[in-house]
């Protein structure tokens, strides 16, 4: 990554996210540190790229590092299930070597779409309609006694 300034010598708003926060994605010290120490090991099909270190030096428990760096905004219900186990160490295998077979019945990886365009709005929600469906009678308010 360049630090080349743009037209009338500004640089872009991308180059100072990436210095600055991780939440859009991965900080310039870690893809250094990442690009340094680690080697790719893939990439899922919304664009995530895993890595794991070349050795165990800065390990915790004596196992490899593993990371995976976001394409896009860094949410962690992004990572499918078969990254996600290869990343927690549940499987030895990443998925581009030991793919997690799929059982019929299973249905496709969504990421969490809470507070997205997508996320789920039940009938009388503010943000559908605002209007309550009309009780039913199967309803009776509780009177003190």
């Amino acid at each position: 990554m360049t630090l080349d300034a743009g037209p009338g010598g500004a640089y872009s708003p991308r180059v100072f996210k990436s210095i600055f926060t991780w939440w859009n994605g991965a900080t310039i010290g870690i893809r250094f540190n990442i690009g340094r120490r680690a080697v790719f090991i893939g990439e899922d099909d919304t664009g995530n790229r895993y890595y794991e270190s070349k050795d165990n030096r800065d390990s915790y428990d004596a196992r490899k590092r593993r990371w995976v760096i976001y394409n896009g905004y860094a949410e962690a219900s992004k990572v499918p299930p078969d990254w996600h186990g290869w990343l927690h160490y549940t499987f030895d295998e990443p998925p581009t070597i030991a793919p997690l077979k799929r059982r019929a019945w299973e249905k496709d990886h969504l990421p969490n779409l809470t507070g997205t365009l997508d996320a789920w709005r039940p009938t009388g929600s503010i943000a559908r309609t605002g209007e309550r469906p009309r009780a039913t009678g199967d309803y009776q308010a509780w009177t003190p006694d």
